[in-house]
């Protein structure tokens, strides 16, 4: 089963969204920590990361730098989430893969996803 990590400091997306890919066959694993959740990224290796920008102490492009270099983690597509209007930007000057704007729709969602796994 493919394996997908999503990490935000709001519960109530984190639920959602993980119900929502749980329903179209992916195992979704789920944290509010960023950084402190690079090691268990670097061993479960899932086929994507869904990163909020603003988490709770933390700063989310940060995280993903971070993910970037770790060896085990550097080639992982990340896929930043945010309702901040310079996220876009921080994700296409930052090389991430994907950028969605909240809120998303959840066909929106799917197909960004379905990118990832799929290349």
């Amino acid at each position: 089963m493919t394996k997908i990590v999503i990490i935000d400091d709001n519960e109530a997306i984190l639920e959602a969204v993980k119900i929502a890919l749980d329903g179209f066959g992916y195992e979704v694993l789920t944290s509010t920590k960023g950084e402190m959740f690079i090691p268990t990224i670097a061993r479960i290796q899932p086929a994507v990361v869904l990163l909020d920008l603003l988490l709770s102490g933390e700063d989310g492009g940060e995280v993903a730098k971070a993910l970037r270099k770790n060896n085990d983690t550097k080639n992982i597509p990340i896929i930043l989430i945010s309702a901040d209007p310079s996220a876009e930007k921080i994700a296409k000057d930052s090389g991430i893969e994907g950028f969605l704007s909240k809120p998303f729709d959840l066909d929106r969602l799917l197909a960004v996803v379905d990118d990832c796994v799929c290349n």
